[in-house]
């Protein structure tokens, strides 16, 4: 055998293994069991945030005849987001959009189409990454719920989440997870710190400008009438944002570790920097300060979670702890907006304080990932701000318009009447108490 024929099969065989060989540099995505495991896991968790997890600690900060309420909302929010995402949302988020790719996807994914179960991305089937963005879908508008509770019609809740999901949240999760704008600028947003918390928080604030106060506010608010369930429901928030953030690294390997790790941190920490907070303002720590604040630090650390180390989420939970809280205070009692269970303070400002602070704390100094290549802090920081400013601005906008349909054609606000009585009698016909 003469040596160019050696050659030509070693060639021949070197390309036979790099193209069917797993793991190597050409070959296609091939499916890990592992990483499958581990999103369909994290969906579970991500879903269990919401129901019952966000809706037993809503639930728990209302008055006792609208706790009903409150869970219908959320529930009814967990099913018309499921069917409107399989529909349009996961095409418009994640889909090619041809020539408007930047801006928002195009429909050629609505109802699942051309995806079957052998049809993957990256590593895991294309349904399981479906079902896990579906999750995510699902908590962002029922976390406007908190913004609006005990005064809002039924009708305006089902129009205004439906429609804000197609308006607002899908092209948003196109411009920084779809291939989008603000992801062709390099924009860091590991689990939704802008897509998620940003969004919900701004849209809230709007919503509760608009709708009015409760009853009494800012002076003879009654205060949450079960403070356990609130717990009850903020543990259950802590656990399923393991899946929320480590999920987000759509692989079981040790940057989802590191995520589920800071995570952790960040919550612990801002749960105790609001409690001390709250000791030195008020003489006593409460239960719903040091599980509001646990929220905050979850909120804060979501932008960041897949790029920073444990001293960098320190340094978030206590920032968390600290100005979320101010802000709790300030939106109420300053500028007198009635955003009743605090979705601005907490999740808006949470999810924007740690998309600017990521601009850092990703760097090595504080045990980061480091930055993409070519980027310093202030290039970073600069794209942070655009993408924060821009999601403000159009969630705002659209939401002041969807809030301005919905009160034209439904109503926003049950009258006094229902109200005082409750909106579970009123509106749903039950009473969460038979007292």
């Amino acid at each position: 055998m003469t040596i160019a024929n050696l050659w030509n099969r070693g060639v021949a065989l070197a390309f036979a293994v790099a193209v069917l060989w797993p793991g190597t540099g050409m070959a296609a995505d091939t499916l890990s069991s592992g990483d499958t495991a581990w999103i369909l896991t994290s969906t579970a968790l991500v879903l269990f945030m919401t129901l019952p997890g966000l809706a037993l600690f809503y639930a728990g900060l209302v008055r006792a005849s609208s706790v009903l309420s409150v869970l219908m909302h959320c529930f009814a929010i967990c099913c018309v987001a499921s069917i409107l995402w399989l529909a349009v949302g996961y095409s418009l988020a994640f889909g090619d959009g041809g020539g408007a790719n930047a801006v928002v996807g195009g429909l050629g994914k609505a109802f699942l189409a051309g995806i079957g179960p052998d049809t993957l991305s990256g590593t895991i089937p294309e349904t399981v990454f479906f079902a896990f963005q579906m999750t995510f879908a699902i908590i962002t508008p029922a976390l406007i719920v908190g913004a609006y509770p005990e005064r809002v019609k039924f009708s305006a809740v089902l129009f205004f989440s439906a429609v804000w999901l197609i308006v607002v949240y899908a092209p948003v999760t196109h411009w920084v997870w779809g291939g989008g704008w603000l992801a062709d600028m390099g924009v860091m947003d590991f689990a939704g710190g802008i897509v998620v918390h940003v969004t919900a928080g701004i849209s809230a604030l709007v919503f509760a400008k608009m709708i009015g106060g409760r009853r009494g506010f800012p002076d003879q608010i009654r205060p949450p009438h079960h403070p356990g369930i609130t717990m009850i429901g903020a543990a259950m928030l802590w656990v399923g944002w393991f899946g929320f953030n480590a999920g987000s690294a759509l692989a079981a390997d040790g940057n989802a570790g590191m995520a589920m790790v800071v995570t952790h941190i960040s919550a612990a920490a801002a749960s105790l920097t609001w409690a001390a907070v709250e000791w030195i303002k008020f003489g006593k720590p409460s239960l719903i300060g040091i599980v509001t604040g646990m929220v905050a630090g979850l909120a804060t650390i979501t932008p960041a979670s897949g790029f920073v180390g444990p001293v960098g989420a320190l340094i978030i939970g206590v920032a968390a702890g600290i100005v979320c809280q101010w802000m709790t205070t300030w939106i109420k009692q300053t500028i007198k907006i009635d955003d009743s269970l605090d979705v601005f303070a907490v999740h808006g400002v949470g999810g924007a304080l740690g998309t600017v602070m990521v601009s850092f704390l990703a760097t090595s100094m504080f045990q980061g990932l480091g930055l993409a290549e070519g980027m310093t802090i202030g290039k970073q920081l600069g794209v942070q701000l655009i993408g924060i400013g821009a999601v403000a601005a159009w969630s705002a906008f659209a939401s002041y318009v969807i809030i301005k349909i919905a009160g034209a054609m439904f109503g926003l606000r049950v009258p006094d009447e229902e109200e005082i009585e409750g909106l579970d009698i009123t509106s749903h016909g039950e009473r969460g108490y038979d007292l």
